[in-house]
């Protein structure tokens, strides 16, 4: 069973960046044809897609947030990495990494593995 778990700090100040890792169990980022997303969900709205990186090392983003999100992996610890620059309290959200055979939020993108979420405060 694969198995995904967000770590990183709870709390992040206005204009910092925010960076959360992702570490993986039971199945390699490396495995194809796979895909890792980070997924957000802000306080009373729905999930948002923010990007990915495929078992090649390819990176996808969201239109909305490219200019200032970054997806970087280490394959020695099987982990993957979300950094989110300039944040301000509308990046205020539950972040989660998730594992699919695709990119995006749509019905033919399936995910079929999720972390439990952590819960980011921007604020100060």
């Amino acid at each position: 069973q694969v198995q995904l778990q967000e770590s990183g700090p709870g709390l992040v100040k206005p204009s910092q960046t925010l960076s959360l890792t992702c570490t993986v169990s039971g199945g390699s980022i490396t495995t194809s044809y796979y895909y890792w997303s980070w997924i957000r969900q802000p306080p009373g709205k729905g999930l948002e897609w923010m990007g990915a990186i495929r078992y090649d090392g390819s990176t996808y983003y969201s239109p909305s947030l490219k200019s200032h999100t970054s997806i970087h992996r280490d394959t020695s610890k099987n982990q993957f990495s979300l950094q989110l620059s300039s944040v301000t309290p509308e990046d205020t959200a539950v972040y989660y990494c998730a594992r699919g055979t695709y990119y995006g939020l749509g019905s033919s993108t399936p995910y079929d593995y999720w972390g439990q979420g952590t819960q980011v405060t921007v604020s100060s």
